[in-house]
C-alpha cells in the first residue's frame, strides 16, 4: 500500500527530547506571560551543533503579540541564537557527541497569539486555557512542535492566589508564596507529544470522586456549573476507561481529569487532563457530552499513547477514537445504538465528500497551510476499522489491536506499522483492502435491481458501481433474502468490476431483498433493494 510520507517539518532525527519543564508567571494585570523553559536533549547518533526550536516571535505584523526571547543558556553559558518569525536557531559552543545530554534554558516573555487562550469564561471570569492542537504550542512554549517528538513534562505556574491550576500528570506542589501569589507544580512522567500538553488556570469547583487502578478520577468545572458538571462527567468516564483497558491494553497516565474550559469547541484529549467546551456542561447527561467524553478517553490510547508519526496518518488518532467510541457504545448501550452511530457516520461521510471531493484519509497534511483533519478522517477512518473488524472477525481483530498497542505504546506508528501488525496477527494480506479505503477519496455508490424469474426459479441481481471517477472498488456484498416468516437468507456477492449480474436459485419469489443487512459495508445503493 502506497502511503504519503512527505512532511515539511524539519525533523532532527539526531536528537531525543527527554524532558520539558516550563516555569510560567501569569497575571491579572496583563496578558503578557513570563516564561522559562528547561529542555533536556540527548544526542542519539551523529554529532550536531545546531538546534532549531519552534517559537512564534513578536513581529510588527503580529501587532505586539508573539514571544520575545531574552536569552538561551546551557549551564552557565549564554548561547548564540538566530531568530526568525517562527523559530529559535541555537548554536552550541561545540557539537554534541553521541550519547551526550544537555539542558537548554530559554528565557522569554510575550502575549500569545493563540495556543494559550487568555480571556473570560462564559460567566465573565478571567481564565488561562491551552489549545495546542495541532501545532499551536509554539505560540507560548519553545518546543519541537511535531507529533514525532515525545517527552515527559512539567508545568510550574505562579499565578494569582484565587486560581486553581490543572495540567498533565500529578500535582507535586501547591504553595502560597505570599498573600497574592500561589505556585502550582504538575509533572507528567509519561512521554507525549507537545500538542498534548495542557494548562488550565481558572476558578474551578473540583470533585475527586472515584479511582481506576489507584489513579484518581476527578472533575474540574466552573463553580457556576458545579452541580451540572459533577453529574455529567461521572457517568461514562470510569466505564469507558475500564472497557478500553480490557479491550486494548493498560491506561498509562497518572490520573483522569475531566476539565471544563473556555478554549476548545468540542473536546481536547490532552493526556490525563482532558478539556471540554464550556457549553457542553448542561447537567442533562446528553448523548453529545457522553459521546465526547468516550471519544476523548479513547484518545488516551490512540493519539496520546500510540501517536501518529506525522499528520499524514492522523486517522490513527481520530479514526481510531471515533471507532472505539462506537465500540464502547455497542458494548454498553447495545447493537441498535451502535447501528445508529454507523448510519449517522456513513451519512456524514457522503455529505462531506460532496463538500471536500478530493479529501483522502491518508494524504500530505501540512498544518502550516491547511486543516489536517475533516469528517473523512474521523468517520471514514472509523468505518474502515469497522469493516476491517468484520473482515478479520472479532477475535482476530481484537488480538491485532492489542498487539499494535503493546508494540507502539508510548511511541509512534504509521499506517504501514498498523498494517504489518494486523497482517501478522491475522495471517491475511490487507494491502488492497486498506489501500482502497485509505488512499482514495471516492466512496462506493451503487445502482441496481432484482427480479424474479418464475420459469427458471431464480432471483436475478444486477449491480453497478456508479460513483464518479474511474476507480473501481473490490466490494464483498451481503444480500438478505426475506420470504414470509422464514429467517433471512444471507447471500454473499463479490462486485469486483463495474457491473455484476448474478442469478440465485430460489423456489419462490422473495418478499424483499435487503442490501447489506448487517451494515458492514460503506456504500450507498439506489434501486429496489431495502
Amino acid at each position: 500500500m502506497e502511503i504519503a510520507r512527505a512532511d515539511p517539518y524539519p525533523l532532527n532525527n539526531c536528537i531525543e527530547i527527554r524532558h520539558y519543564a516550563f516555569e510560567l508567571i501569569l497575571s491579572d494585570k496583563t496578558n503578557e506571560i513570563q516564561g522559562k523553559a528547561r529542555i533536556i536533549i540527548r544526542q542519539i547518533n551523529v554529532e550536531n551543533q545546531k538546534i532549531l526550536l519552534d517559537l512564534i516571535q513578536k513581529t510588527e505584523e503580529r501587532k505586539g503579540k508573539g514571544m520575545v526571547v531574552d536569552s538561551v543558556w546551557v549551564r552557565d553559558k549564554k548561547l548564540q541564537t538566530r531568530l526568525d518569525a517562527n523559530h529559535i536557531q541555537i548554536i552550541l559552543e561545540k557539537p554534541l557527541k553521541q550519547g551526550e545530554e544537555i539542558t537548554l534554558q530559554v528565557q522569554y516573555h510575550g502575549i500569545p497569539i493563540e495556543g494559550l487562550i487568555i480571556g473570560n469564561t462564559k460567566y465573565g471570569k478571567r481564565s488561562f486555557f491551552s489549545d495546542n492542537w495541532p501545532n499551536k504550542a509554539r505560540n507560548w512554549l519553545p518546543t519541537f512542535d511535531h507529533p514525532y517528538y515525545k517527552s515527559t513534562s512539567e508545568f510550574i505556574i505562579k499565578a494569582p492566589i484565587h486560581y486553581q491550576v490543572i495540567s498533565n500528570g500529578l500535582l507535586k506542589e501547591e504553595t502560597h508564596l505570599d498573600s497574592t501569589t500561589k505556585l502550582t507544580h504538575w509533572r507528567q512522567d509519561v512521554p507525549v507529544s507537545c500538542w498534548l500538553f495542557d494548562l488550565g488556570v481558572a476558578d474551578f469547583a473540583v470533585q475527586y470522586y472515584d479511582s481506576f487502578q489507584n489513579k484518581v478520577i476527578s472533575t474540574w468545572v466552573f463553580p457556576e456549573n458545579k452541580k451540572e458538571g459533577f453529574y455529567d462527567f461521572s457517568d461514562a468516564t470510569k466505564k469507558s476507561v475500564q472497557f478500553f483497558s480490557d479491550y486494548i491494553g493498560p491506561y498509562v497516565y497518572e490520573k483522569i481529569a475531566n476539565v471544563q474550559t473556555a478554549s476548545v469547541a468540542g473536546g481536547m484529549e490532552a493526556s490525563s487532563a482532558i478539556f471540554y467546551a464550556e457549553n457542553l456542561v448542561t447537567g442533562k447527561r446528553s448523548q453529545r457530552i457522553r459521546n465526547v467524553v468516550i471519544h476523548e478517553l479513547a484518545h488516551q490510547w490512540f493519539g496520546n499513547s500510540v501517536t501518529e508519526k506525522n499528520w499524514d496518518h492522523v486517522w490513527l488518532s481520530e479514526g481510531f477514537a471515533t471507532f472505539f467510541t462506537l465500540l464502547f457504545i455497542e458494548n454498553e448501550y447495545g447493537k441498535e445504538e451502535f447501528r445508529k452511530g454507523l448510519i449517522q457516520s456513513r451519512n456524514t461521510i457522503y455529505q462531506t465528500t460532496i463538500k471536500q471531493p478530493g479529501f483522502k484519509i491518508i494524504d500530505h497534511r501540512d498544518p502550516e497551510k491547511e486543516e489536517v483533519t475533516s469528517a473523512i478522517t474521523y468517520q471514514k477512518g472509523a468505518w474502515t476499522l469497522h469493516m476491517l473488524r468484520n473482515l478479520l472477525g472479532e477475535e482476530s481483530f481484537k488480538k491485532g489491536i492489542q498487539e499494535y498497542y503493546r508494540t507502539y505504546m508510548n511511541g509512534h506508528a504509521d499506517t504501514q506499522d498498523f498494517q504489518s501488525i494486523m497482517e501478522k496477527t491475522s495471517g491475511k494480506k490487507l494491502g488492497p483492502f486498506l489501500d482502497q479505503w485509505l488512499n482514495h477519496a471516492e466512496n462506493p455508490e451503487l445502482t441496481g435491481n432484482w427480479t424474479y424469474d418464475s420459469l427458471k426459479k431464480t432471483v436475478k441481481i444486477h449491480l453497478e458501481q456508479s460513483q464518479e471517477g474511474n476507480y473501481i472498488f473490490q466490494l464483498p456484498i451481503e444480500m438478505g433474502i426475506k420470504q414470509g416468516n422464514q429467517a433471512i437468507k444471507m447471500v454473499k456477492l463479490n462486485l469486483n468490476s463495474k457491473t455484476l449480474d448474478q442469478e440465485i436459485p430460489m423456489k419462490n419469489k422473495p418478499e424483499k431483498i435487503i442490501f447489506d443487512p448487517r451494515l458492514v459495508l460503506l456504500a450507498q445503493i439506489k434501486g429496489n433493494f431495502e
